[in-house]
């Protein structure tokens, strides 16, 4: 194992093309939570390669050759013999005892119960993120964002692999059961979906256990590949389901519905904002402490918006709902409503709204 470390002292790292994220690393001991491909190795290296070459250990936990007995018994002397300050455990394996550093970094798709550790959660990129890759701003901007998603990868595959390569890291990422269930969840993005329903649906097709099913859809739960959203005040309802990235969608699944890939996108630039977020019947997004409602009609227009600000207005009244902004593709406009204030934004412009 010595042999090993002096080999991960001594490498060279390197990060091609890094764009910068809106999380950056200081020198706070941390651990960076995030889906596979969400860009955790990236930020830890280009971090790294800001410092001085012979302060800092990189290790990725997931090389073969690691004993982790072996390697926890002499990672601590390892430091302290060669003045190393930073250490960085990539794809975090708990049975490697962290060395006593003065800043270590740990990366893992799961949070670990470190004491003494902040915790970062790495989203992919959002839409402001993303527009750091494009060349220029312009129309075809969504439009690529929809076709790409967050994953920063994406920017350097060929369109012809880019699917191939999603289902790929999925499927090295995750388990057979895990793989099999965001297949599922892939065709029913943006609905109310029980559990129980991707049990019967699963059992067809595999024999499986609900036991089993639940802790699959736990793991997925907790790693962040998927996300559910609860109903306003009734937390034993249904909840609807979204996927990680935008770009999974086409990638698992031949089923076209760009509305509900719209709302997916929504839900992913409101997650990131750490908005306290649930939904209610005909309305997409229900913010309470801010009394504010977000509705998805990505090719809405005036005529469409009274009617559907007509089958929601009960809620609104009863909630004391102070703004209701409508999410579209390009559309723009205001609705005089005696109740709320009501208006039609586009995706690119109240996007990077929420982002400031």
């Amino acid at each position: 194992m010595e042999i090993l470390l002096e080999e991960f002292y001594r490498q060279d790292l390197h990060v091609h093309a890094y764009v910068d994220r809106k999380v950056q690393l200081d020198k706070r001991s941390v651990q960076i939570n995030g889906i596979s491909q969400s860009g955790k190795t990236a930020l830890i290296k280009h971090t790294l390669l800001s410092q001085k070459k012979s302060s800092y250990l990189y290790i990725d936990c997931n090389d073969i050759r690691i004993n982790a007995i072996e390697f926890s018994s002499i990672l601590n002397g390892f430091c302290r013999k060669n003045s190393i300050e930073c250490v960085a455990l990539d794809n975090y394996n708990p049975d490697i005892i962290p060395p006593s550093v003065s800043w270590l970094i740990i990366s893992s798709e799961i949070h670990h119960n470190f004491i003494d550790l902040a915790t970062i959660r790495l989203f992919p990129l959002d839409f402001e993120e993303f527009l750091a890759y494009e060349h220029k701003f312009d129309s075809t901007a969504l439009n690529h964002f929809f076709q790409l998603g967050g994953l920063p990868a994406m920017h350097s595959i060929p369109s012809e692999e880019r699917n191939r390569y999603i289902q790929s890291s999925l499927q090295h990422a995750l388990s057979d059961i895990e793989f099999d269930l965001i297949l599922l969840a892939a065709k029913m993005t943006a609905q109310k979906v029980s559990s129980f329903t991707l049990y019967e649906r699963l059992k067809t097709e595999r024999k499986i256990s609900k036991d089993m099913l639940y802790k699959n859809m736990y793991a997925l739960l907790e790693k962040g590949y998927l996300h559910q959203l609860a109903k306003y005040e009734h937390p034993r309802a249904t909840k609807k389901i979204y996927l990680c990235d935008i770009a999974l969608k086409n990638a698992l699944s031949t089923q076209k519905h760009f509305g509900r890939l719209f709302e997916n996108l929504i839900y992913l630039e409101m997650l990131k904002r750490g908005f306290e977020l649930y939904y209610e019947e005909g309305i997409n997004f229900y913010i309470p402490h801010q009394r504010r409602v977000i509705l998805c009609l990505p090719f809405g227009n005036q005529e469409m918006l009274f009617k559907k600000i007509e089958t929601v207005e009960a809620f609104i009244i009863t909630h004391n709902v102070a703004n209701v902004e409508v999410v579209t593709m390009n559309s723009e406009a205001e609705l005089t409503h005696p109740f709320v204030k009501v208006e039609m934004i586009p995706f690119a412009i109240w996007a990077l709204i929420e982002g400031e």
